[in-house]
């Protein structure tokens, strides 16, 4: 005699074939599989951020040569979302690289903001008025996160 009781038969998952629109992206990013939407938001991301940063800098009239670096890296970063959407080799390989040079240029970028809130009178004695009239202490830190976003496509597994 069985003392368990009997268990009901579970109807079978959705195949990923059978989901569609939001729900088969929903399935995607629970399954891992967001390598192309990733790559290509990264390309969307790179050229927004690269965009905004041009108008900032340019009002600081590119005092120093490394303003330049994050405008130069957003097209790259791009060429390199739009390489991964299409072509899982690229995304192993392009789109990495590029991201790694992204976020290695965000981190420099926060450190030369806050030098400049620094070099600023008062220093970081009067940190309030630097952050408010110096250069944006926590900008650079939102290419990072652009940047981020590739490396993350790069881990992930590809959509089917």
């Amino acid at each position: 005699m069985n003392a368990l009781p009997k268990r009901r038969a579970q109807a079978p998952e959705p195949v990923a074939e059978a989901l569609v629109g939001i729900d088969r992206m929903v399935h995607n990013i629970e399954t891992g599989r967001f390598e192309r939407s990733l790559s290509a938001v990264t390309a969307v991301g790179s050229l927004v951020t690269a965009a905004e940063i041009y108008f900032e800098h340019d009002k600081a009239s590119f005092g120093d040569p490394w303003m330049w670096a994050p405008i130069v890296l957003g097209p790259v970063g791009a060429a390199a979302g739009v390489a991964g959407f299409f072509s899982k080799r690229l995304a192993k390989t392009a789109l990495p690289v590029a991201s790694a040079l992204i976020v290695a240029n965000g981190l420099q970028g926060t450190w030369l903001h806050a030098r400049g809130i620094a070099q600023k009178p008062g220093g970081f004695a009067n940190l309030r008025y630097n952050m408010e009239m110096g250069p944006p202490l926590l900008a650079p830190l939102l290419v990072t996160m652009v940047g981020a976003m590739g490396l993350l496509a790069a881990i992930l597994r590809r959509e089917r």
